[in-house]
């Protein structure tokens, strides 16, 4: 009986053994297929182009392996106490936060799952850039990059916008093109307010606030804070104009600049003042004319203080305070410092009247001749007196009234200190001290100092022939 006893005690003791051989052997045989998954996922994700989908592939396969590690506690719970089920727990869970600090970065504390992703991060730092594109040179950090770029070369554009077939080679590239028809601004500046579609607008606009100007040029150094104005500017230096007008094959630098100029040709002139009704061909034109109705004045003269309100205007003065007259007339010696003035007085010799009234035909040299002409016609009295109501078809002709009411006589006699309030009547008093007399009677050669008193005197000829 004792034998027998022993022999059934040696057999239960095997048995426990072989229970627990076998489950020693089938819980080998399960990290074997464990760690061969994931050596086959880590060799699959060479391949950065397919690591979304492996990604989603390994995270089953995990759960797929904690099941069977929770079915596997289950059949063995007449062996595994309780106590060594919890401790294996804590030892997988000790596994994971070493897996995750070990994939961490050292220099940004960025953490990654796979060691691969880790590796790929820190091209960020070093700037490695070991993919290269076999055609332009052009290198990548990552392997989606170059695969991405190469789709520059192919031509291939996979993703086209589904309200008007526009393609992009990126999907990036799509969404954010698609704001443009659902009008999203998701990017706002802080500072004013202003919202923008794209990112890199946001960053662009930035460089309004911050003064930032990055691209500069070459030759004149001068900077700008969007590099397609460094390439419109460079045809400065490089004399290219390559927007050319179809009709009179005149060209221009700026695309806006052909476009301002069509409406030359067609008349158009989109632009219109609310308060006067004038249109004009160019936007710039009609914010230059608002400052009449305004008053704003925002150039200043850095000599004299005096203000204006335009940039041409203030540069013109400037001369004037330089003394510069670099424009001389070649026929009479005058010497401008203004090349518009220069052409203007051109007139004087050549005789040109390009300004032509149509209703009287009356042609003038001076654009502001012809306008003052023109208020004959229509009646128009804009310059009116704030003292006694009285209007004027001319400027002058209101400064001159107005003294009339301020009693001013701005024109002083050199000689014997009588003063007018017209220039015009100073003239005819210095002919009192020259005793010049300009105005002679072609009929007896009488003459006189002012063209009135002759006009008087020629009625006495042509009484005297009545009679």
């Amino acid at each position: 009986m004792l034998f027998i006893k022993e022999e059934r005690e040696d057999m239960k003791i095997e048995e426990t053994f072989r229970v627990k051989h076998e489950d020693t052997e089938e819980q080998t045989k399960m990290a074997f297929i464990k760690e061969e998954s994931e050596e086959t996922f880590r060799v699959k994700h060479e391949d950065t182009e397919e690591q979304a989908d492996l990604m989603s592939l390994k995270e089953e396969r995990q759960k797929l392996n904690e099941m069977e590690d929770k079915d596997q506690c289950v059949e063995l719970s007449n062996f595994i106490t309780g106590k060594r089920t919890i401790t294996t727990a804590k030892t997988s869970s000790r596994k994971r936060d070493h897996k995750t600090k070990s994939n961490t970065c050292p220099q940004c504390d960025r953490s990654f799952i796979h060691k691969q992703s880790l590796e790929a991060h820190m091209r960020v730092h070093t700037g490695e850039k070991p993919f290269t594109c076999q055609q332009c040179g052009k290198s990548f950090s990552q392997s989606k990059r170059l695969m991405s770029h190469m789709k520059v070369h192919t031509g291939e554009k996979p993703f086209t916008c589904s309200q008007c077939d526009r393609s992009f080679i990126h999907k990036q590239s799509l969404k954010a093109h698609m704001r443009v028809h659902t009008g999203e601004n998701p990017f706002t500046c802080q500072q004013c307010g202003k919202s923008f579609g794209q990112s890199k607008r946001l960053m662009t606009h930035m460089r309004v606030h911050t003064g930032e100007k990055p691209f500069t040029c070459s030759q004149c150094d001068k900077s700008f804070i969007h590099k397609q104005s460094l390439k419109t500017h460079m045809r400065i230096h490089t004399g290219e104009k390559p927007f050319t007008c179809s009709q009179c094959e005149r060209s221009f630098i700026h695309k806006q600049s052909l476009e301002a100029h069509m409406r030359v040709h067609t008349g158009e002139k989109p632009f219109t003042c609310q308060q006067c009704g004038k249109r004009f061909t160019k936007k710039w034109s009609l914010i230059k004319h608002m400052r009449i109705h305004t008053g704003e004045k925002p150039f200043t003269c850095d000599q004299c203080g005096k203000r204006f309100a335009l940039k041409e205007s203030l540069n013109s003065h400037i001369k004037d305070h330089l003394g510069e007259k670099s424009y001389i007339c070649q026929q009479c010696g005058k010497s401008f410092s203004h090349k518009r003035i220069f052409n203007i007085h051109m007139r004087v010799h050549t005789g040109e009247k390009p300004y032509t009234c149509s209703q009287c035909g009356k042609s003038f040299g001076y654009k502001e001749s012809f306008n003052t002409h023109m208020r004959v016609h229509t009646g128009e009295k804009p310059y009116t007196c704030s003292q006694c109501g009285k209007s004027f078809g001319h400027k002058q002709s209101l400064d001159f009234h107005l003294r009339i009411h301020t009693r001013e006589k701005p024109y002083t006699c050199q000689q014997c200190g009588k003063s007018f309030s017209r220039k015009r009547d100073l003239k005819l008093h210095m002919d009192v001290h020259t005793g010049e007399k300009p105005f002679t009677c072609d009929q007896c050669g009488k003459s006189f100092r002012r063209e009135v008193n002759l006009n008087q005197h020629v009625k006495i000829h042509v009484k005297r022939e009545l009679f």
